[in-house]
């Protein structure tokens, strides 16, 4: 089974934990893990299990322009990834299709009604295109820019096992025509 971790991260609190999914995911099968400048929509469309992230600004998805609009004292204070797509934009691009997939974000650990969740956009818009949503997933962090709270890095690999006990060939429809 072709399985495809994709992420948009700022700060590298979303890649580790994309990382760490895709750790989980390993005995799945082919697991390819990388940022949306990375990995193209093309490329994940052809997989049979998505599972894609980012992190919560203001109570959703990152905004296409968050990178290019983080202050230079937040720059200096904490070193930004590489980057220029945003999650939202890449999904967008993401042609419709029938695998299963999973979302996830990186927010305070705070209750999702103050916080708002990534993750549950991330699900919408991959719900729209035709895609099965198996999970959603929020992993923590201690402050706007992180670090991860304790044991999030622990319980990520534990999500993406998980995933992939949930996502056997089985519970993946096959593409319409096929």
């Amino acid at each position: 089974m072709k399985v495809v971790v994709v992420y948009e991260s700022m700060f590298g609190n979303t890649k580790t934990v994309a990382e760490a999914i895709a750790e989980g995911l390993h005995g799945a099968g082919e697991v390819t893990v990388g940022s949306v400048d990375d990995l193209s929509p093309d490329e994940a469309h052809e997989a049979a299990l998505i599972v894609a992230g980012g992190p919560t600004h203001a109570h959703g998805m990152a905004r296409p322009n968050a990178h290019r609009s983080l202050s230079a004292s937040s720059r200096q204070k904490h070193p930004v990834l590489p980057g220029e797509e945003s999650l939202r934009h890449w999904l967008d691009r993401l042609p419709a299709g029938h695998a299963v997939v999973a979302a996830f974000d990186t927010r305070f650990d705070k209750p999702r009604i103050l916080t708002g969740s990534a993750a549950k956009g991330i699900a919408r818009k991959l719900d729209a295109k035709g895609y099965s949503v198996l999970d959603m997933e929020s992993f923590f962090v201690e402050g706007g820019d992180g670090p991860l709270v304790d044991g999030e890095r622990e319980r990520a690999v534990a999500w993406g096992n998980e995933l992939a006990g949930k996502a056997t060939p089985a519970e993946i429809p096959a593409p319409a025509g096929g």
